[in-house]
């Protein structure tokens, strides 16, 4: 056996090892099975926690992200650019001459679970969601009542 192969034999040991200490097992993983067991390692992670670390740090960065937005913004809304119910919503504050900060879920990469943080907070998942004053309006058409009954002109602070 060549010194190079002796080398790499003992590197494959010794991840074998480790990844073996990892799961609490006493025995040596095959390199063949290395994979696996990291694949089961992770899904045992997944199961303890929910989700996997990393996900776990986006959905945490995501919640702050729509936490903040609603809560540190007098109005706001989260839309896609081309739904004409977010558009209508939209124009709603135009006219009020209000300017809401507007999150374009289209054109976010983490759109998508933006989406899930929001029907976690307020049931549903469609767009728009206005929050006015950190206080959820709803949709399109609930926005379009509130301004027909006043309510968005309390909200706003308006009389």
């Amino acid at each position: 056996m060549s010194t190079g192969s002796q080398t790499s034999r003992s590197e494959n040991i010794r991840a074998s090892s480790t990844i073996s200490s990892m799961l609490g097992g006493g025995t040596m993983i095959p390199r063949r099975h290395n994979l696996l067991s990291i694949r089961i390692f992770a899904m045992v992670l997944l199961l303890l926690f929910g989700c996997a670390p990393s996900a776990a740090r986006t959905v945490n960065s995501v919640s702050a992200f729509v936490q903040n937005a609603v809560y540190s913004n007098k109005i706001a809304i989260f839309s896609k650019s081309y739904c004409p119910y977010s558009i209508r919503a939209k124009r709603v504050f135009a006219e009020l001459h209000e300017k809401p900060f507007i999150v374009e879920l289209d054109q976010r990469d983490d759109g998508y679970e933006i989406q899930n943080v929001l029907l976690d907070l307020v049931g549903s998942h469609t767009v728009p969601q206005v929050f006015v004053n950190g206080q959820h309006v709803g949709g399109s058409d609930d926005t379009l009542k509130a301004l027909a009954n006043k309510q968005l002109h309390k909200l706003l602070g308006q009389n």
